[in-house]
């Protein structure tokens, strides 16, 4: 965020990473908490894992039915933030996994205030399509997306 901005969270909590797995080859396609988990949150120096906004539980992946949902838990239920990360999570799993794959990005039932709201535009490809062509916005999401050096 930019200097000045105030912070929805400004202490949140921090979780220990569950550390990365080796996985198997038959494993590789269905785990999609690699390529999230890095992902930047967009108003602190923490990643979404760190933040437990993303969790291995809350990804489903039917490689036979080509679908893959990511529930996500924004950090408190107000989190004005919600609706930017799960455009950046939407983002990467539609950069990173072939065309084949329906995603569906979503937040965890109950744990927002606007959660039909943001769901609403996150499951909207028009919607998405205009957000992503918004250079600002865009731009916002590539730095939550870029890996920290």
């Amino acid at each position: 965020m930019s200097g000045g901005t105030h912070l929805d969270n400004a202490n949140p909590v921090i979780y220990q990473r569950s550390g990365e797995r080796v996985l198997t080859a038959d494993e590789e396609d269905e785990d999609i908490l690699h390529l999230i988990r890095s992902i930047n949150d967009p108003e602190h120096p923490l990643t979404l894992e760190d933040l437990n906004v993303v969790e291995q539980m809350r990804v489903n992946v039917d490689d036979q039915g080509s679908t893959v949902s990511v529930e996500f838990t924004p950090t408190i239920p107000h989190c004005s933030m919600a609706t930017l990360i799960g455009l950046s999570i939407k983002v990467k799993l539609l950069r990173s996994l072939p065309n084949r794959f329906k995603i569906d990005v979503h937040i965890t039932p109950g744990t927002h205030a606007s959660e039909d709201a943001v769901n609403k535009q996150l499951a909207d490809k028009e919607r998405v399509a205009a957000a992503l062509e918004n250079s600002q916005l865009l731009e916002v999401v590539n730095q939550c997306l870029a890996a920290k050096i």
